[in-house]
């Protein structure tokens, strides 16, 4: 495996990607994943994509759901399933891959949780477009998660090319620095379209923004208070994007265990509370409309 810019055995280059990552809100990893692992990681998405269509529409277990939308009259289109890892072996061994231990304790520590596991499609054509938005929005109740900009990470590990013409992430380095934008949150994130206008409210500028591009393997990380959005796929390939966020476990109430001392932490026999406020009122299995 080739080494990575952001481990500890390499304090060179770790300084460069840390300040990087601390001045721009963001950092890449190049071939974080092998092209053969991606591999196998794609067609466990594959399944979980097509456990989506056989529910053909929202549903939900726990903490497991899967985001399912229908756009005319053809087959029911998969968004977003968010911890597919509770029955996914192979997702499951990604998101506690000892890389991303090493990796991120230089930022965060080594006893961490994580409150994202989620993986993100984009069907070429499909409405996949993600507005303007920072990711603290959807970290609530804010009590529960503290010293939001230096105790989380998001990351993305990218499946397939992250281009302009299928979608890619466009982000705002540097808008981090601002915190909480307080941007307007009155529509759904996903399915609703980057507009300048969101930007221009809070202070910001689309001429500001660059495209995140991505090679099948590459990891990138982010704050939570980046601003990003992404657009259509326009491209003839799907989008595949498996994001994993990551919190110390000292500064957040909410979450399962992903590290501890450095080393992985399986699921316990329950589910913990994530966002899924009625979690325990309602844990059995059922179709929704979220």
């Amino acid at each position: 495996m080739a080494s990575q810019p952001l481990r500890r055995d390499e304090p060179g280059r770790a300084t460069a990607d840390l300040t990087h990552y601390w001045r721009d809100g963001y950092a890449i990893v190049r071939g974080f994943f092998g092209l053969p692992e991606i591999g196998e990681i794609a067609e466990a998405m594959d399944a979980i994509y097509a456990e989506g269509v056989a529910h053909g529409r929202c549903f939900r277990h726990g903490n497991l759901f899967y985001n399912v939308a229908r756009e005319g009259e053809g087959e029911p289109l998969v968004r977003m399933v968010q911890w597919p890892s509770y029955h996914q072996p192979v997702l499951n061994s990604v998101r506690l891959d000892m890389r991303f231990a090493e990796l991120l304790e230089p930022l965060i520590g080594y006893d961490l949780k994580q409150i994202i596991n989620q993986v993100h499609w984009k069907a070429p054509g499909s409405l996949g477009d993600f507005a303007w938005h920072q990711d603290s929005r959807f970290r609530r109740p804010a009590s529960a998660y503290r010293n939001l900009a230096t105790a989380y990470v998001q990351t993305g590990l990218a499946i397939d090319p992250h281009m302009p013409e299928s979608g890619c992430m466009r982000i705002i380095p540097g808008s981090h620095l601002r915190g909480d934008l307080d941007m307007d949150s009155s529509q759904k994130a996903l399915g609703t379209a980057m507009t300048d206008s969101a930007l221009e409210e809070v202070g910001l500028s689309a001429a500001d923004a660059i495209d995140l591009l991505l090679e099948p393997g590459d990891l990138a990380l982010w704050s939570p208070y980046l601003v990003h959005g992404s657009g259509k796929n326009v491209s003839d390939h799907k989008r595949r994007l498996y994001i994993n966020g990551y919190v110390r476990n000292g500064d957040c109430d909410r979450g399962e265990w992903a590290f501890r001392g450095g080393q992985p932490v399986q699921f316990g026999p329950t589910p913990a509370l994530v966002h899924y406020e009625a979690l325990h009122e309602r844990p059995e299995p059922h179709y929704t409309d979220e």
